[in-house]
């Protein structure tokens, strides 16, 4: 497989005034070396409020152990010595459900991973341990949800928030196990997967947890955003049709609304297809972005709110015809830049961005590289940094291993 990269310019569209001009500049792509080692896989990034960079990985660590390794990017491009999180033999390790580490407002370091809690393939826990010097040493871990129950929880979406707090949001298995308080009905008869939230402060409790949604896809991931108006969380809804849609709720003055599409698709398919949405915010401006096989059709889509996610402009599609979907989208200038996997013949993939103006323009297609359609490829994962954005994904083979690109506006 070749694993170069190839700097490209992605052309600038049209501006109509100075800030825009300058917010349209070329895109130059630029390989960076990752901080991981042999056999790391399943990456992620999170943007501090003061730049620099989090990224978070699993590494293999002898016999049946994992380590959940960390780096800091400065300002500089240069990023820290790896340091583990965590290292043990029960830790849940999954293609799709990743851990992650976050900055807090007031410079903790909040980490979560999943970890098995009893003998079924699906038993296992989200763990959360905090660190008060950059990762060095970190606290005992708890949960979001009450823990030893030996179901399926994951997906997690942390959420900083100002006051040095953050609040989670993940799929819930622990049915019965907490008195459900969200805007939708109970369901009759069995009680499917759930989107539950938490608060980070002094710690997590489960009878400071809330339901959302009693019925959602089983396993697909969540995402969330801090608007002007308050958090807001996007996730792929599950109606008693077998509907699949992304729905957005948002808390305004302390209660959550009700669930709400982004999009009318009309997918109703009867399993869940482990591909979830990406969201990212600027005061009252959203663009949120997903996959969805709707009319046997593969699409991956992104829609604009002006109003913080009460509306949504109508969905615009951005991949080339046989995407795979594991979607991102961060800002460049005005714009939205999506990012996703875009299928070739066999197993053969490519991590593809493209942008889109508000206005339903898009840009051409730039292909970051070529990577894998199965499952080992994970999801490619793209943050904001400085003016551009840093992406991360997976080659996989054995041993795996993890590649890195910035993608920035090239100088005037």
């Amino acid at each position: 497989m070749n694993r170069a990269l190839i700097p490209i310019l992605l052309a600038a569209l049209t501006a109509c005034s100075t800030a825009e001009r300058a917010a349209d500049l070329p895109l130059v792509l630029t390989p960076i070396t990752a901080p991981t080692g042999s056999g790391a896989a399943m990456p992620n990034l999170f943007t501090a409020t003061d730049g620099r960079v989090l990224m978070s990985w699993f590494e293999p660590a002898g016999s049946g152990v994992y380590a959940l390794r960390i780096s800091v990017r400065n300002s500089a491009g240069t990023w820290s010595a790896p340091r583990d999180v965590i290292r043990r033999n029960d830790l849940f390790v999954n293609w799709a459900d990743f851990p992650s580490v976050v900055a807090l407002s007031d410079g903790r370091f909040l980490a979560h991973w999943l970890q098995r809690n009893g003998s079924g393939r699906y038993a296992y826990e989200v763990r959360v341990a905090e660190s008060k010097d950059e990762g060095a040493t970190w606290s005992a871990s708890t949960t979001p949800h009450r823990a030893g129950v030996p179901a399926e929880h994951g997906f997690v979406s942390i959420l900083p928030t100002a006051d040095g707090s953050a609040r989670f949001f993940f799929l819930d298995g622990g049915a019965g196990h907490a008195s459900y308080t969200g805007p939708r009905p109970a369901p009759e008869g069995a009680i499917p997967m759930r989107l539950s939230t938490n608060r980070w402060g002094s710690g997590m409790a489960d009878s400071t947890k809330i339901v959302l949604d009693q019925r959602v896809c089983d396993c697909c991931q969540t995402a969330a955003a801090i608007t002007a108006r308050g958090p807001v969380v996007v996730y792929r809804d599950r109606s008693d049709a077998e509907i699949r849609d992304i729905s957005i709720l948002r808390e305004i003055q302390g209660e959550w609304t009700a669930p709400r599409r982004v999009s009318a698709d009309e997918w109703t398919v009867d399993f869940c297809p482990v591909n979830g949405p990406a969201i990212v915010a600027d005061g009252e401006s959203l663009a949120v972005a997903w996959f969805t096989g709707a009319r046997d059709t593969a699409r991956v889509l992104v829609a604009f709110s002006t109003d913080a996610g009460t509306t949504f402009g109508p969905a615009i599609r951005v991949d080339e015809g046989t995407p795979a979907g594991r979607v991102g989208v961060q800002w460049i200038g005005n714009d939205a830049l999506v990012s996703w996997l875009e299928r070739s013949a066999g197993d053969t993939a490519f991590v593809k961005v493209r942008r889109v103006r508000r206005d339903g323009t898009v840009g051409a297609p730039v292909t970051v590289s070529t990577s894998s359609g199965s499952r080992s490829s994970g999801f490619p994962r793209m943050v904001r940094a400085g003016p551009g954005v840093i992406l991360a994904w997976t080659i996989p083979g054995t041993p795996s291993a993890v590649l890195m690109a910035t993608l920035a506006p090239a100088a005037p």
